[in-house]
């Protein structure tokens, strides 16, 4: 009940982790946009799973966005705290939350998210330009001791169809997870501009 009572007042007062001591960043991007200020789960919490904001397919005589926005979904370590915090960085005005999804506990072991990799549309100069399509994750445990593996969102008709998969970024050093996030967003660009919302994004990891 006490520890509760402290999650709650932190919540309260919006105390955030200290910054990260690792950045992951991939490599197969764009350079629109602005970068926007990071965000950080508070302190000792790491992102247990993500919400994905997305823009549907409109139509081949309208623009398309694609990834809007990335939210992190932030726990304790601990197994028996569940208290939960959400984070994100600049999000774009396009689209509907897509839903969460989570890393898989395994016995008294928490997995949270390590390493990424964005689907990303190649600059296409005259046609319509989506950007980042879509996102997806390694899960593990803090220390190591249990495997990474991959989690995704599962992808309805219409969502994330452009573009292909890049590398993966490097993977948060045994100890840390990722607790923080950065993205870079373009500003609707009017009537007869192409909007391409969110068009990088770059993740911390904390001890």
């Amino acid at each position: 009940m006490v520890l509760q009572l402290v999650y709650i007042v932190i919540a309260y007062l919006h105390v955030t982790s200290v910054e990260g001591n690792q950045t992951l960043t991939v490599m197969n991007t764009h350079d629109w946009g602005t970068w926007g200020v990071a965000e950080y789960c508070f302190n000792n919490t790491y992102a247990v799973g993500y919400d994905i904001k997305i823009e549907k397919h409109q139509g081949i005589f309208f623009d398309d966005t694609a990834l809007n926005g990335i939210k992190l979904i932030c726990e304790p370590n601990d197994v028996n705290n569940n208290m939960q915090n959400t984070v994100n960085s600049t999000v774009g005005p396009w689209g509907r939350w897509f839903g969460e999804a989570h890393c898989e506990r395994q016995g008294n072991r928490k997995r949270f998210l390590t390493s990424f990799n964005l689907q990303v549309e190649p600059r296409q100069q005259i046609l319509d330009d989506s950007s980042v399509n879509y996102v997806k994750f390694k899960c593990r445990d803090l220390h190591g001791t249990l495997p990474s593996y991959e989690l995704a969102k599962a992808r309805l008709p219409g969502y994330g169809i452009w573009g292909e998969y890049g590398s993966w970024s490097d993977e948060c050093s045994f100890g840390t997870a990722i607790c923080g996030i950065r993205t870079r967003v373009s500003e609707p660009q009017g009537m007869f501009g192409d909007d391409t919302a969110l068009d990088d994004v770059m993740f911390f990891c904390c001890k």
